[in-house]
């Protein structure tokens, strides 16, 4: 299927960052007409083909997958904090941690010499720990878990609406006799 030049490199652009606006700039559109070019181009169907091959051939050579990114998660979800630190205690070496916790773990180390008289009299480790509910997140957005649904329908299955007919009453349009 032939893109064109245009059009072609707009769904090389989009792969790079997923953003349509940009990648409608950066492909040769008019930056004042980028945002509704983007989102026309995501409706193409040429277009959306076009992206879903070119992302499942990056897929294949990569050899990233929905498994992959899936037990990636687990294994960075289930890392054991205590692998970090030695039996008396004290923070190991970075070349000495599991190699999960060297791979994106660890958001930040902040290391500090307290000093006196030119003679370091202490050190303090500061370990800056990722977002570990974020990763239990994205796994229950990919799992039949739904404890993460960013939204709850509330109808019936076949459709139809919960509710038919609401009757207000008034106080004292009873059946009661006075």
């Amino acid at each position: 299927m032939a893109l064109g030049e245009k059009r072609g490199r707009f769904v090389e652009e989009y792969l790079h960052d997923l953003n349509a606006t940009q990648a409608a700039i950066r492909a040769g559109y008019s930056a004042k007409t980028a945002y509704s070019q983007g989102q026309r181009l995501l409706k193409d169907v040429e277009i959306l083909a076009a992206i879903s091959e070119a992302k499942a051939a990056r897929s294949e050579r990569t050899k990233i997958d929905a498994d992959w990114l899936l037990r990636r998660l687990a294994d960075e979800a289930e890392a054991d904090v205590a692998d970090l630190y030695d039996e008396q205690g004290s923070l190991r070496p970075v070349s000495e941690w599991p190699l999960i916790w060297r791979k994106g773990l660890v958001a930040g180390l902040d290391v500090e010499e307290i000093k006196s008289e030119g003679v370091t009299i202490g050190i303090i480790r500061k370990v800056k720990l990722s977002d570990r509910v974020k990763r239990l997140e994205l796994i229950g957005k990919h799992v039949e878990v739904q404890a993460f649904r960013e939204q709850v329908g509330h109808g019936n299955p076949d459709g139809s609406p919960l509710v038919t007919r609401i009757e207000l009453v008034s106080p004292g349009d009873g059946d009661s006799e006075a």
